[in-house]
């Protein structure tokens, strides 16, 4: 199972942080939006960390590739045969 993409993590923070904001905007209660607004920032923060710790951990996602990806050994060694028949 592959983890979830990190901008889906964040996006998913954001409606649930966004869903109890407007709520509390509703209610005209300020210091719970307040008070959301600082979690929010905290637990974002947070997340990221967590986040790049995952990342670092799982290792690259996809192999980086060979500047000469498309040459097999094999190939190379059929090259080197060849040249060296030549002389």
């Amino acid at each position: 199972m592959s983890p979830r993409p990190r901008q889906q993590i964040l996006d998913n923070l954001e409606s649930v942080y966004r869903e109890a904001y407007e709520r509390a905007k509703a209610t005209k209660d300020d210091r719970r939006m307040v008070d959301l607004d600082a979690a929010y920032q905290r637990e974002q923060l947070l997340l990221e960390v967590l986040l790049d710790i995952r990342d670092a951990v799982s290792g690259p996602a996809k192999p980086k590739p060979q500047s000469d990806a498309g040459v097999s050994p094999m190939a190379a060694l059929d090259t080197i045969r060849r040249i060296t028949k030549l002389r």
